[in-house]
């Protein structure tokens, strides 16, 4: 008989959000941000990185929206300057892009500290103790990041890390994040379990007695 081990955070993403679709991701940001590069061509140095970040934005919002519509991940509509946001298992997916590994400015968005609000569900899994008990979440929130080099200078048209990062429910520290290379192994992982070695055993040694009327006993 199995016992399932404790749940993680990496085990509910794993249950919601398949490798196809993080592929899938990856590649979006990939494309979005050689798009944006690209279209950038010929603008003043002077405003080149602005340029360059407001680009990123708008490609890399239609690509993920793109990706997110293959895998049957319900992309919200493009409009505008509103982030595209999915939803699959207990999930919505996000995306943002940062200047560096620190993503000093990611609580800029209110949409964004909106949706971490959901993660209150799933804090219990980092910190057990200071909370109450946990039960299975109906609604939890993760992002994809793509941070690139602070300078133009440093492989402009693609980003340096992609990681996946789930916040807390204020949005200002992470329950999880990790390289998107790395997330990506734990679906060749196995299921770690525990089970049950139990097998019957006969007895050696017994044999077939013969009864007065010729049947086996």
């Amino acid at each position: 008989m199995a016992v399932p081990k404790k749940e993680t955070i990496p085990d509910l993403l794993l249950k919601s959000i398949s490798r196809q679709l993080v592929l899938g991701i990856e590649e979006a940001f990939i494309v979005g941000a050689q798009r944006a590069f690209a279209a950038s061509r010929g603008m003043h140095d002077g405003h080149l990185s602005h340029v360059v970040g407001h680009l990123r934005h708008f490609h890399m919002n239609e690509t993920f929206h793109n990706a997110l519509a293959a895998n049957n991940a319900a992309p919200t509509p493009i409009q505008g300057n509103v982030i595209v946001t999915g939803r699959v298992g207990v999930f919505n997916v996000g995306r943002f892009n940062a200047k560096d590994r620190l993503w000093n400015n990611a609580r800029r968005s209110k949409r964004r500290v909106e949706l971490s609000m959901a993660n209150k569900a799933i804090e219990p899994l980092v910190q057990p103790a200071l909370f109450s008990e946990y039960a299975e979440p109906t609604e939890a929130v993760v992002f994809f990041v793509a941070s690139f080099a602070n300078s133009l200078r440093i492989q402009p048209d693609t980003p340096v890390t992609i990681e996946v990062a789930v916040p807390d429910p204020n949005f200002r520290r992470w329950l999880f994040r990790e390289p998107l290379e790395r997330f990506i192994l734990r679906y060749d992982q196995p299921v770690s379990v525990q089970n049950d070695l139990a097998r019957p055993k006969l007895k050696k040694n017994i044999r077939e007695k013969v009864t007065k009327d010729g049947t086996m006993q």
